[in-house]
């Protein structure tokens, strides 16, 4: 049986003939796999996996890349026999922003939260026009979107199953559901783009210098505040950034601004309870006791 880098160079050779070239593995995620090639001379990515709707909101996000957040260009999404495919322009760095020193990580993450506010002041219309985040004024509120996290999840099936084998796990779990359904009731209703996802190597780096942004498959419409939730959750598991301090960085973001926004230390709260409650669970499905119970760990020092 051939392996994967197999059958994607066949399927590009198939699709591309000579046009194509150079096909070679990048490092791929859960969900998907990724390849760089040449397409007329063009570096290009070509990524595959059973979820078109993670490449069709990377197609929608190119559409709003910047100069200080570059996103790299969808320029197909189609079939396999298996899933999907997507091929989009490559962006080059040198690092990862996970791969950063403690000197890199001062420079490159105040021009990170800065272009994610920017974002935000963007018209974002065209992201719920084709359905993929929910429009305003529709769907669950916000308070029952965080709570849906103890709820069954198709790419999770049977997480709570694996859950319940944990005791000790799956009784904090359902404490910080607990501690969540008190919280989430008084969140205001503000809503932005989430990317989600910028600590598992979808952000490059270059001269110091935010160079692209990408895989936004995991991106969603919820308070802006949960990505900088994201790196105070993570930043304990980065021991080369233990030294700067996360929250002074984050306080001068707000400070530039006029000063942070309604309800952050609540908001906060709640996003930093909602990532505990979702890495549990995701550990629990990929059976990853050890990391289940580091973040089980974690989640008491929020409830």
């Amino acid at each position: 049986m051939e392996d994967f880098k197999q059958t994607a160079d066949r399927f590009v050779k198939d699709r591309f003939g000579d046009r194509a070239l150079n096909l070679a593995s990048l490092a791929s995620g859960d969900w998907s796999r990724a390849y760089s090639f040449l397409l007329d001379g063009r570096e290009m990515v070509i990524r595959f996996g059973a979820y078109v709707g993670d490449f069709e909101k990377d197609r929608v996000m190119g559409a709003f890349s910047m100069d200080t957040m570059p996103i790299p260009k969808v320029v197909e999404v189609g079939e396999t026999e298996n899933g999907f495919f997507a091929i989009s322009e490559r962006i080059q760095g040198e690092k990862h922003l996970d791969e950063l020193d403690e000197s890199e990580i001062r420079i490159v993450l105040p021009q990170l939260f800065d272009a994610l506010f920017e974002l935000q002041e963007l018209d974002l219309t065209s992201t719920q026009e084709i359905g993929l985040w929910r429009p305003e004024g529709t769907g669950p509120s916000w308070a029952a979107e965080l709570l849906s996290v103890a709820e069954p999840r198709d790419r999770l099936a049977g997480w709570r199953d694996r859950l319940d084998t944990s005791p000790r796990e799956a009784s904090i779990f359902d404490a910080g559901v607990a501690k969540l359904r008190q919280l989430a009731p008084q969140l205001p209703e503000i809503r932005g783009i989430v990317h989600n996802d910028l600590l598992n190597r979808n952000v490059l780096v270059a001269n110091g210098k935010l160079a692209g942004v990408f895989d936004w498959g995991n991106a969603v419409y919820r308070d802006p505040l949960y990505d900088h939730a994201l790196f105070l959750y993570c930043w304990p598991w980065f021991p080369q950034w233990h030294g700067i301090d996360l929250q002074e960085i984050l306080d001068q973001h707000w400070e530039k601004r006029g000063g942070p926004p309604a309800q952050m230390k609540e908001r906060l709260l709640c996003c930093l309870i909602h990532i505990g409650l979702d890495n549990i669970a995701y550990c629990a499905f990929r059976e990853r006791t050890e990391d289940m119970r580091q973040n089980a760990d974690q989640l008491l020092t929020y409830i």
